[in-house]
């Protein structure tokens, strides 16, 4: 072997070589037991070309609440290649998302098809495409037994996710964190990176839509006679959870008084859901489920305020920067309101339940909205 180099005989032009080897030294000699800081360092993440792998398969107000963490991990690794690894449903959005340079989508569908041929072809390529990745950090948010053995399975240095309970998939992770449930999924997703070193300074990290989104959003407006300019309130009605959702006859209700006050109502949903709006249709209200989520994305994008319940596009709606209300019962610390923005939210009544809420309360808030526009 040669002779060891001394950190003395590095130059002052190399003093950032200098200073990532003297935090390798302390690590390796004990010095810095958070072995995760050595690779938060804004100098190694510029010394070594980082390429870092981010996983969250769903849902998509899940995906949306990863946001600020990506913007986390560009302020702290600005030169890095940032892959987001995500469902092929979810795809759009993450791709929105302005400082992720790829997305790795998979369908599930081919294994809930049980095509085996399908299956083990899907798997096959997947594999391929993580190893062959060659990602140096991966950061697991999801957190499920699959998702934590693909994120073992890259072989990656570093490898960051929640543990949850005592389930051993943990150990498919260099450095991992108890879930904090009591934390909103942004808070508890920016306390994983923060844990192991990374910096609280954020890139500014927008959603993006494609020209198409708009170009077809604009169609459809134009297809139900609806221009740019005017008031207009997009409501999602239901939710993934029927505890979760008000009575479809009462957003009829509210859909009625803003178009009396001349404030234009368009209905959203999913592509399952066009048939329990037909109230709607037959009401004469635009209706745009079924649409491709981007489309929809960009219908959202135009609207001057967004009402629902606890759903994704509400979600994906604040993050786009619309006013949201939404129809939602806290249940402590945790819930998954609108990210800092408590007083969007519409509660029930004390002890009641989301059912309960008083239309007028709804039409009262909507009419401040508006007023303040």
């Amino acid at each position: 072997m040669g002779r060891p180099i001394l950190l003395k005989e590095i130059g002052a032009s190399s003093r950032r070589l200098r200073r990532v080897l003297e935090a390798i030294l302390s690590c390796v000699r004990g010095a810095d037991l958070n072995c995760g800081s050595l690779l938060a360092t804004a100098e190694y993440g510029r010394a070594v070309s980082l390429n870092i792998l981010f996983i969250k398969w769903k849902s998509m107000g899940d995906v949306v609440f990863t946001l600020p963490a990506i913007g986390m991990l560009r302020a702290n690794f600005p030169d890095a290649k940032i892959t987001y690894f995500t469902l092929v449903e979810y795809e759009p959005i993450a791709a929105a998302f302005s400082q992720v340079d790829e997305v790795l989508a998979l369908d599930r569908g081919i294994y809930k098809r049980k095509n085996f041929v399908a299956m083990g072809r899907t798997t096959r390529e997947l594999l391929r495409r993580l190893r062959r990745g060659h990602f140096s950090m991966v950061i697991d948010s999801q957190c499920y037994t699959e998702t934590a053995a693909l994120a073992w399975f890259t072989r990656a240095p570093q490898r960051w996710g929640f543990q949850l309970g005592r389930r051993l998939r943990r150990w498919a992770y260099t450095h991992s964190l108890p879930r904090p449930d009591d934390y909103h999924p942004v808070d508890a997703n920016l306390k994983l990176l923060a844990q192991f070193g990374l910096k609280p300074v954020f890139a500014d990290n927008e959603i993006r839509l494609p020209a198409k989104s708009r170009e077809d959003a604009c169609a459809f407006l134009a297809q139900h006679g609806l221009g740019a300019a005017g008031k207009t309130v997009f409501i999602q009605p239901f939710t993934s959870a029927w505890h979760k959702n008000w009575p479809l006859e009462n957003f009829l209700a509210v859909a009625d008084d803003c178009r009396s006050k001349g404030v234009r109502v368009i209905f959203g949903g999913g592509p399952k859901e066009r048939e329990l709006l037909q109230p709607a249709i037959a009401a004469g209200f635009p209706v745009c489920a079924g649409l491709p989520l981007v489309t929809v994305a960009g219908i959202v994008n135009q609207a001057t305020l967004v009402l629902g319940g606890d759903t994704g596009l509400l979600h994906l709606a604040a993050a786009m920067g619309r006013h949201v209300l939404m129809l939602f019962k806290p249940y402590g610390p945790g819930s998954t309101g609108p990210y800092g923005h408590p007083d969007w939210i519409i509660p029930p009544p004390e002890g009641g339940r989301v059912q309960d809420i008083p239309i007028k309360g709804v039409t009262e808030a909507i009419d401040r909205v508006m007023l303040a526009q």
